[in-house]
């Protein structure tokens, strides 16, 4: 197998995860997490369910955004980046920036100490369900568009 083949299965591998994570959290775990605890538990029981999710979810991200890198830098694509008709691609790149930044800078540096002081924890998350749908509809977008993009569909 050569390198951009399997730049593209891990990319496929990381992106499934990730992605498939989001949705899980998004569609499973956050309504559980309604259904079976009361207001005032809810952004505690996020929090523990997270804490085992969080680290899975730094590699995955962070292994689609080094084996896009190189299949695009390998197969001499970055042009694409400035043909309108591949705004798939940066529709790719803006998701990954910012999960990135949300997974590597922002939720470890700021929102922890946030939600620790949050004086209505119940409104936090009804605001993070908000942003997990906005975030999973984004994701499906780019996915379904960049999958079809690659294949030359769009």
């Amino acid at each position: 197998m050569d390198d951009i083949a399997a730049a593209r299965a891990v990319h496929v591998l990381a992106v499934l995860f990730w992605i498939g994570g989001v949705a899980f959290v998004t569609l499973v775990v956050m309504p559980a997490i309604l259904r079976e605890h009361p207001p005032g538990e809810r952004l505690a029981a996020f929090h523990r369910i997270e804490r085992g999710f969080a680290p899975q979810a730094r590699l995955w991200v962070l292994l689609a955004g080094v084996s896009g890198f190189w299949m695009t830098h390998r197969a001499g694509l970055w042009d694409r980046f400035v043909d309108p008709g591949f705004w798939w691609m940066h529709a790719m790149v803006g998701l990954w920036a910012v999960f990135m930044a949300m997974l590597f800078v922002i939720e470890p540096l700021f929102l922890h100490r946030h939600f620790r002081a949050a004086p209505d924890p119940e409104a936090l998350f009804d605001r993070m369900i908000r942003m997990h749908r906005l975030l999973l509809a984004i994701a499906v977008v780019t996915v379904l568009s960049a999958t079809a993009g690659s294949h030359g569909l769009i």
